[in-house]
């Protein structure tokens, strides 16, 4: 729960790379989230060119923390990997989730920019990139050394908690 309360939304970055190691990491506790019927439909993009990151402002106007960042991570889903229908986004944003809990643990910060499901956005990317038409940009996760300190955060709200019925709320 500690890397939970601690995970929080870094907008602001050290000027300086993450190791190589540090973002296989990253990737790897992508590439372990839970998918519908095990089917993994992700993909990644590694991105440390900044121009490309400069298009991405040009139609994301909420992605100025991939500009502060030493490299951002681009989560697509894989249309081609897709075995149960129209889950694809639900098993990305599980490795996005994935993906920012392992950044906190291991001492980086990261802030996650929605890619998918507007339109300029996705295009956007998909021609910086060259990506293919059967693979969808879903989320751009900006990834470095937090120049910002956030306290933790603990949301816990039991006024959302129901049993079994509707109108039966968490009692304490």
């Amino acid at each position: 729960m500690r890397t939970i309360y601690k995970r929080r939304s870094i907008r602001k970055f050290e000027d300086r790379p993450v190791e190589r190691e540090k973002i296989l990491k990253v990737l790897e506790a992508g590439m372990n989230a839970p998918s519908a019927m095990n089917q993994q439909p992700w993909q990644f993009v590694v991105i440390d060119d900044q121009n490309i990151i400069k298009k991405v402002l040009e139609v994301h106007p909420f992605a100025r923390p991939a500009k502060e960042a030493p490299v951002s991570i681009l989560v697509c889903g894989d249309l081609e990997k897709e075995l149960a229908e129209g889950y694809w986004p639900i098993d990305c944003a599980a490795a996005v989730q994935n993906m920012l809990l392992e950044v906190t643990d291991i001492g980086l910060g990261g802030c996650w920019l929605g890619i998918y499901p507007k339109p300029e956005r996705v295009a956007c990317l998909k021609e910086a990139l060259s990506v293919p038409e059967t693979i969808v940009p879903f989320a751009l996760i900006a990834v470095g050394y937090p120049a910002e300190d956030k306290e933790e955060k603990k949301l816990f709200d039991s006024s959302r908690i129901r049993y079994n019925r509707w109108d039966v709320l968490y009692q304490q």
